[in-house]
């Protein structure tokens, strides 16, 4: 069955370099270009080859959730997600409106494919390190853990494995957390034409500048919005790789087909906002590994429902949350 591709970005800005490169690159691709608006969203915004959405148009795609979902939040990109899918989509890309594609930006790969799998049963995985010599780690790692340095990425085993979350990195101003870019020079170019899986219970943050889901794991796109502004991809990831597990699923890193001109940032905002992350992230693995979940496709709403409880539990997410899950959920159905 052929494809159908849909790339979504949520952006407050008016039609800017990125927004309009992605137009041009998903025309050529034959890739539906999805972009969600927001209060500060020009009124007049518009892009040919676009679907632009503003806040009034998202109710359109499920009423609901979108009265649910709060305003000025990065997780209006929900609201792409699920017109992706009423669309047809069977694989959704994300990125945002900073992050400039390359020409392999599309070149994903299959949800079967064979690729080396690193272990690290029970472990953190600095996976950037398989990327590079330089000393960097991804957004969500824990602080504690930065200096490890993963050993074996080369003797990793290639195995043929269902992988329907593929995080590609990111060039020249990688995601990587407030304390890092406070104290180091953040310009990299990782290695190219590299790629790394992570085997079960092999914890790494990963994020939504350049993520590719395949239908399987569609309900795990979900991004709470009642948590730090600067965990809501983090804390999803941890989630989603928890449940990808129990359905045999790996996590599939791959060098580069982004690279970032950064917006404007308040790093110590950003370092403020990363806190519950520098000081939780660590309970959060661990709650989520000795959670009892149930495999199959057919229980993905349950584990997630089980996964952000246990976060409730923790007073990491706020019980706003769970009515907005519960909608999320109603609207996949």
């Amino acid at each position: 069955m052929q494809q159908k591709i849909s790339l979504v970005i949520t952006s407050i800005a008016a039609p800017n370099e990125v927004l309009k490169s992605y137009a041009v690159l998903c025309k050529q691709h034959n890739v539906d270009y999805i972009v969600i608006g927001d209060t500060k969203s020009p009124n007049d915004f518009f892009i040919e080859d676009c679907q632009f959405l503003s806040i009034e148009q998202q109710k359109q795609v499920n009423e609901l959730f979108a009265a649910l979902l709060p305003v000025k939040h990065y997780a209006r990109k929900n609201i792409g997600y699920l017109l992706a899918m009423q669309q047809g989509s069977t694989v959704i890309i994300e990125t945002d409106d900073d992050n400039f594609g390359t020409e392999h930006f599309f070149n994903f790969f299959p949800l079967q494919t064979t690729q080396p799998v690193y272990e690290a049963t029970g472990n953190w995985v600095n996976v950037y390190q398989h990327f590079t010599d330089k000393k960097i780690w991804p957004r969500g790692l824990p602080l504690d853990r930065i200096l490890d340095t993963p050993a074996g990425f080369q003797q990793a085993v290639p195995q043929t494995i269902t992988a329907p979350i593929q995080q590609g990195l990111v060039n020249d101003n990688p995601d990587v957390d407030a304390v890092y870019r406070l104290v180091s020079d953040v310009r990299i170019t990782f290695d190219a034409n590299k790629q790394i899986a992570l085997g079960k219970h092999s914890w790494c943050p990963f994020n939504s500048q350049n993520t590719v889901w395949y239908a399987e794991a569609f309900p795990l796109l979900y991004l709470p919005s009642y948590c730090s502004f600067r965990m809501t991809d983090i804390w999803r990831s941890f989630i989603a790789q928890r449940i990808a597990w129990e359905n045999n699923w790996h996590l599939l890193f791959y060098s580069p087909t982004v690279w970032q001109k950064r917006n404007v940032h308040n790093l110590m905002r950003d370092f403020e906002e990363e806190i519950p992350g520098y000081l939780h992230n660590e309970q959060i693995k661990q709650t989520l590994d000795g959670l009892q979940l149930k495999s199959s496709k057919a229980h993905l709403g349950d584990n997630l429902k089980k996964c952000y409880d246990a976060l409730i539990q923790l007073q990491l997410v706020g019980e706003q949350e769970m009515p907005l899950l519960e909608a999320w959920l109603q609207a996949l159905r």
